[in-house]
């Protein structure tokens, strides 16, 4: 289930460019679609109103995934997984949404979400030229890191004075462009409807990035702007009847992050490094949370949403892993790299260096990774005090200044995340800090001096009861008053959680300064070169890495070989039911009750999940599935397993978006949740017209 260097480079080569733009690959670009293959392949040439409509339609979740409007009154859809930290945050001991679901049959039942941003892009704009003009020759790479960093924060600060918009100046292509997104920013996001997680993620673990799939992942919101419902011109419409098997479908969202254009040294980083000590991270902090959920009702509640999460996470991550250790697979990177670098030292010299700049860059992060998971953290109290601790500091600098994330252009957004007031739970919170201090200390050894800072002498089980235990930062206010009071009231404060986060930021400030000076100066401008040499080879022939913006990508319904057989196109709730009937109805296949009770009145002839060749990664996760007519026919909520290397690689064979069908979601509505409220605003007609060729 998705929620987040490659051997396709974009196979650089004039011969490897030819099936790249004949394959259903890609996450496009809103500006940069490709209308070309669509016509040639599909006879379709979606029209300017076509494409407004779908990226007005379109969201994202800011904590995370995707979603669309689907009425005219600010209903937005995405999946219950992306929905899931919101319904953790408005339950409680007593009322659980997360196991029971919610549905609210009137508007003022809904459910306000304490912290979810919900942003809709307006506008791009094409920034390359004013970011790059402020780097001159004979600058170091340092100097030309923090010259491009001001410029860009001074770019979103004219934008969000000038329209009011968040504004958020994107890299792509590796640095070779750079563009301005507007987004219009909700915060009144009320929760409307979410089935029970049991049959949201049915089968569990064993199912997850697997196919066939048998789950009903779908929630929704309502949108509102000053105490009132969003009136939203475009959204789209439900198709009932979804797509057929070999028909033309899209995928709008914000796929998070590929690898597609790293460098091999990149890949070989990943491999080497990154991953491993990613996963056994994770690994451990699993433990820590099914240690904590084992000691009763209340602490598996407590833990649910983060234990699914780093599950989730594990599985994917396990995937892009054996997938670097496929030796054809780096073969093949390998070659392309070989082959275009080749090229770029014929026609374009003055770029050959920047692949040996990468590697370089690239051992240097290797060489302090443990200090950069040492010092990050788990518990979500310690992290809102260290950002209170920068946050009164930075936000004394100019703007350029400042570390990332305090920018003019990104404290609204931050301020929102900082005083939210989602429910603490201080029991978990220090178990989760004790483990993180212990980690450090394993990591770094006794002696290393950031860990003799926190610790100062004290066991991490110590240090971290004394912080939590003492701390006053669960409750908003608080938080609020030590912002206000600035620097001179976090400073004098006494809170032990803030005296904890005042130890650690030095530290933290240090490897962020030595990460921009030696790591991230040095990627950005080797891969500045290397997106100038693609350019003047093959201009914009291809689409840039994920970056959690907006992108569109398309393919058809279609099933594929597996397993010595063939996976269909899609599935039903006959085979839901067989599935848990096959497993004697024994967790994760156990199915809620009112599926149970209600069996009969379903037709179990409708489709309820189905798969296409859309090119999606994490953070797609709740993206529409639209035909060609603009309607919605899907659900994105995950991708099968042999996707999950799709960070390096896509496979048209084999690789599948996994999405609910709109029927199922129709029938369950009506059959299972009696709500004939919710129904009759999916069935509004749509915006009159999405014109296509």
């Amino acid at each position: 289930m998705r929620t987040g260097s490659n051997t396709l480079l974009v196979c650089l080569l004039a011969g490897a460019l030819l099936p790249l733009a004949r394959a259903e690959e890609g996450m496009w670009t809103f500006d940069n679609l490709p209308l070309k293959q669509l016509k040639e392949k599909y006879g379709f040439t979606p029209t300017r109103q076509w494409i407004d409509h779908v990226r007005l339609s379109s969201v994202r979740f800011n904590d995370g995934g995707s979603g669309s409007f689907v009425s005219p009154h600010g209903l937005v859809l995405t999946n219950h997984h992306v929905a899931l930290s919101q319904l953790q945050k408005v339950s409680s001991e007593k009322q659980n949404y997360v196991a029971s679901g919610f549905y609210a049959a009137t508007r003022d039942r809904e459910l306000k979400s304490p912290d979810l941003e919900v942003n809709v892009l307006m506008s791009m704009e094409n920034v390359t030229s004013r970011v790059m003009s402020v780097v001159t020759p004979g600058m170091s790479d340092q100097n030309a890191f923090q010259a491009r960093k001001a410029e860009i924060a001074k770019i979103e600060k004219e934008s969000l004075d000038k329209t009011g918009l968040r504004s958020d100046v994107v890299t792509l292509y590796s640095g070779g462009e750079y563009w301005l997104y507007r987004y219009k920013k909700y915060t009144d996001v009320r929760l409307v409807f979410a089935p029970e997680q049991g049959i949201a993620f049915f089968g569990g673990d064993p199912d997850n990035f697997t196919y066939p799939r048998y789950d009903l992942d779908m929630a929704l919101f309502r949108i509102y702007e000053n105490g009132v419902p969003v009136e939203s011109k475009d959204f789209l419409r439900f198709n009932p009847k979804g797509a057929h098997d070999g028909e033309l479908v899209f995928v709008s969202g914000n796929p998070g992050s590929t690898s597609r254009l790293d460098t091999l040294a990149q890949l070989e980083y990943q491999r080497d490094s990154w991953l491993p000590l990613v996963i056994r991270t994770l690994q451990r902090r699993s433990g820590v949370l099914k240690e904590y959920s084992s000691l009763g009702t209340e602490q598996a509640r407590e833990a649910k949403t983060k234990l699914f999460l780093l599950a989730n996470s594990l599985k994917a991550l396990g995937g892009m892993y054996n997938g670097l250790q496929d030796p054809k697979l780096m073969a093949r990177k390998e070659a392309s790299e070989k082959e275009f670098r080749e090229i770029v030292a014929t026609q374009h010299p003055e770029y050959a260096a920047a692949w040996t700049e990468i590697a370089a860059a690239v051992k240097q992060m290797a060489s302090r990774l443990d200090e950069r998971f040492a010092l990050s953290h788990s518990s979500n109290l310690t992290g809102t005090a260290q950002t209170i601790v920068q946050y009164v500091a930075e936000i004394k600098k100019p703007d350029g200044q400042r570390l990332p994330g305090f920018h003019d252009a990104q404290l609204g957004s931050l301020r929102f995340e900082m005083f939210s007031p989602a429910p603490v739970y201080p029991a978990l919170e220090q178990v989760e800090l004790a483990d993180d201090l212990s980690y450090a200390q394993q990591l770094l050894g006794p002696r290393n001096a950031y860990v003799k800072a926190v610790l100062e002498g004290h066991s991490p089980a110590e240090v971290a009861a004394k912080a939590i235990q003492g701390t006053k930062l669960a409750d908003p206010k608080v938080r609020e008053a030590l912002v206000k009071g600035g620097e001179p009231a976090v400073d004098a404060s006494d809170d032990p959680l803030i005296v904890l986060a005042r130890k650690m930021d030095p530290f933290s400030r240090e490897f962020i300064k030595w990460r921009e000076d030696n790591v991230e100066s040095v990627l950005t401008e080797a891969g500045q070169k290397i997106g100038k040499a693609r350019f003047a080879a093959y201009g914009k022939s291809t689409y840039p890495d994920a970056t959690f913006t907006l992108r569109l990508s398309y393919g058809t319904v279609k099933g594929y070989p597996m397993n010595g057989t063939i996976a269909p196109p899609e599935t039903t709730f006959f085979g839901l039911y067989d599935r848990a009937t096959s497993f004697g109805f024994k967790p994760p296949f156990n199915l809620p009750e009112r599926y149970i009770a209600r069996r009969d009145r379903l037709d179990l002839f409708t489709p309820l999940d189905f798969v296409n060749t859309c090119d999606i990664i994490g953070g797609n996760s709740g993206s529409p599935v639209i035909n060609r007519n603009g309607e919605l026919v899907g659900l994105i909520f995950d991708g099968n397993i042999e996707s999950l290397v799709g960070d390096y690689i896509y496979d048209i064979e084999t690789n599948r978006a996994v999405a609910v069908h709109p029927g199922a979601m129709m029938e369950a509505l009506r059959k299972l949740y009696d709500a004939p409220a919710l129904l009759n605003e999916l069935e509004a007609p749509a915006q009159s017209s999405v014109a296509t060729k």
